[in-house]
């Protein structure tokens, strides 16, 4: 192997710097590249730990691998599968897992899993290696990439666990969560703690028992009695999950979740929801007298694309805009969910897969 001297390293760095510097202003990204490099310039001025940098440089290599795998499926919606390493691979939860994997993927989505054992071998299996994704990370155990996703190119190798779950939730477009220990816990709640915050889009989570069991009834027990029941969240925070031991139950609340609506954003204080059918003024009247308490002013109206949406592929789609109060993010659930019960999609644009 050859090893390039420190000094020739350097030399090449400065001419690449000073050529991405001239090229700026060319850059279909130039104003996000300025400001990442700004603030690397920033950073080297301060008094940081070597650690800190170490940090810094192993995170950014984690997204740019991450970056590189998920481009060339940016358009396509994806399921994360969460569950247990330690099931095994004859149990009712590794075969319900695999079973959800086989339809979800049948339905036009992909699915993306941990890589390892348990439920998420039963995911990928389930899916097979061409429709999954495997965001592996090494654990002193249990976390060896599983046989269906290895050598696969879209088996992703973090070294960080916050940069491996901010890629499960950026790429997600819905979440399916299986039985499981500690990290299953976490991971549900995190996702469930984004959905209530607003701090992910809209997206379905569904808690799936094995065929009569009751893992996630018992935990859904747990939050209405010590939390919904004592305020802690709000009373309609449970509508931010669907909870189901039965297999067409749970793929039907990922795939009705897109029926009509297609994805949402903000526009300075406007919320937009893009649909897939346009839905009659007689629906849209229904939606404000039902749902008048989420809104800060104004009515849910009917409209076109907006100047700051074009470019990202959804201008001939209609929308609904109006003043939420990012607050009441159960209540939205709701509303999207007789948004999809309203409208009436063609066959092509009730497909899920591409978003």
């Amino acid at each position: 192997m050859t090893i390039t001297p420190p000094s020739d390293a350097l030399e090449s760095l400065q001419a690449d710097v000073a050529e991405l510097i001239n090229n700026l202003p060319n850059l279909k990204h130039g104003k996000w590249i300025q400001r990442a490099l700004t603030l690397l310039v920033r950073l080297a001025g301060e008094e940081i730990d070597r650690l800190d940098w170490k940090i810094l440089s192993a995170s950014m290599q984690d997204m740019e691998r991450a970056f590189q795998v998920f481009y060339p499926y940016r358009h396509v919606r994806k399921v994360t599968i969460f569950g247990s390493a330690r099931i095994s691979s004859d149990s009712p939860e590794y075969r319900m897992a695999a079973d959800f994997a086989r339809c979800v993927t049948g339905l036009g989505y992909m699915v993306m899993t941990g890589a390892g054992g348990g439920i998420m071998q039963a995911g990928n299996e389930g899916a097979g290696a061409e429709n999954s994704f495997g965001l592996n990370i090494q654990l002193p155990f249990e976390q060896g990439a599983n046989p269906f996703i290895e050598g696969d190119p879209k088996l992703i190798p973090f070294k960080y666990f916050f940069t491996r779950k901010l890629f499960f939730l950026r790429e997600s477009d819905a979440i399916a969560l299986f039985p499981g220990g500690f990290g299953t816990q976490d991971e549900a709640l995190e996702c469930l703690t984004l959905c209530q915050t607003g701090r992910s889009g809209p997206i379905p989570v569904v808690l799936v028992d094995r065929p009569g069991g009751d893992y996630w009834k018992a935990w859904d027990a747990y939050v209405r009695e010590h939390l919904v029941k004592t305020g802690l969240v709000s009373p309609n925070d449970p509508s931010l999950y669907t909870i189901t031991d039965n297999l067409d139950v749970a793929c039907e609340a990922i795939n009705s979740f897109y029926r009509v609506y297609h994805s949402s954003r903000y526009v300075e204080e406007k919320f937009v929801i893009r649909l897939k059918a346009d839905l009659s003024d007689t629906d849209v009247e229904q939606l404000n007298a039902d749902f008048s308490d989420i809104l800060v002013k104004g009515q849910i109206e009917k409209s076109q694309v907006l100047p700051q949406e074009t470019g990202d592929g959804t201008e001939k789609l209609p929308r609904l805009v109006l003043y939420f109060n990012q607050r009441d993010f159960g209540r939205l659930y709701q509303m999207i969910a007789v948004i999809n019960r309203l409208g009436t999609p063609s066959p092509v644009a009730a497909h899920p897969e591409r978003k």
